[in-house]
């Protein structure tokens, strides 16, 4: 059995669907129920109280872990007592160029390793899903607003990072190593909001945010340092952030999806 964490998000909804049509028996594990797939048992629990996913553990071969919480340890510990070998934990890609601010995947990183199971990290780059900030704008006004709107990263398809998950959780092969995970281009705002306009078929405008719009916005949900990391990554991002990885490529024997194809399939977001 494997265990899923964040079953209800992005990512892991995509891989509890993938791991379930591929005859897994799969426990998704979420703080609020959601849609899943025949057969997949689901457990209420929350990573920031590692005991109340204890029970969710019992039986499980392996686990696909989120960034949560602030106990990596009691997580990992209780996951090892419960008979689990292998951990598969979705981290940042930060925390391999900027590790100053990126303390808190660093520490999960770094309590995986240690924890005497066989691991695995998936250092992701950020996701074309972020784009579902725009939902609200874009249905109400077709406009879309964000800071630096010609600088491009190579965002990476929530679909792909479940995928990747899929075949490390299923495969030893990938013990002890850490992939990175982008799309296979960088992207700008400016070109992702033109592209779900194509995807509505009317366009969506662009407005440029300064930084200081971008950051007061920002500092409503996200803590001071990692505002500036992140507006230090769209604006000034270093030669590692830009460049596209071959770990998709190289995983799933395919090229990532482009944020086209991302914004196709979730156009009805932006209606």
């Amino acid at each position: 059995m494997i265990v899923v964490t964040g079953a209800t998000g992005n990512v892991g909804r995509e891989l509890v669907r993938i791991l379930a049509a591929g005859g897994e028996r799969v426990t998704a594990v979420s703080r609020r129920p959601g849609l899943l797939p025949e057969g997949v048992r689901h457990h209420l629990g929350d990573l920031a109280e590692p005991q109340s996913i204890a029970p969710a553990l019992e039986g499980a071969e392996a686990l696909f872990l989120l960034v949560a919480g602030e106990d990596p340890e009691g997580i990992l510990d209780r996951a090892a007592a419960a008979g689990i070998r292998r951990v598969v934990l979705l981290s940042s890609q930060g925390v391999g160029t900027r590790p100053e601010v990126y303390a808190h995947p660093a520490r999960f990183e770094d309590a995986v390793r240690r924890s005497g199971l066989e691991w695995t990290i998936l250092r992701s780059g950020g996701l074309d899903s972020n784009a579902y900030a725009w939902a609200g704008s874009i249905r109400t006004t077709r406009t879309a607003a964000a800071p630096f709107g010609d600088v491009g990263l190579p965002t990476v398809d929530p679909a792909d990072i479940a995928e990747v998950a899929a075949a490390v959780l299923r495969d030893p092969g990938h013990a002890g190593r850490t992939h990175e995970l982008t799309g296979p281009a960088p992207v700008t705002p400016r070109e992702r909001a033109e592209a779900i306009g194509a995807a509505l078929g009317e366009p969506v405008r662009f407005v440029e945010q300064t930084r200081e719009e971008a950051r007061a916005q920002m500092l409503t949900f996200m803590p001071e340092p990692v505002v500036e990391g992140t507006l230090a990554i769209l604006g000034e991002p270093l030669p590692a952030e830009r460049q596209p990885s071959m770990a998709v490529r190289e995983i799933l024997g395919r090229a990532p999806r482009p944020f086209a194809d991302w914004a196709a399939r979730s156009a009805p977001a932006f209606r």
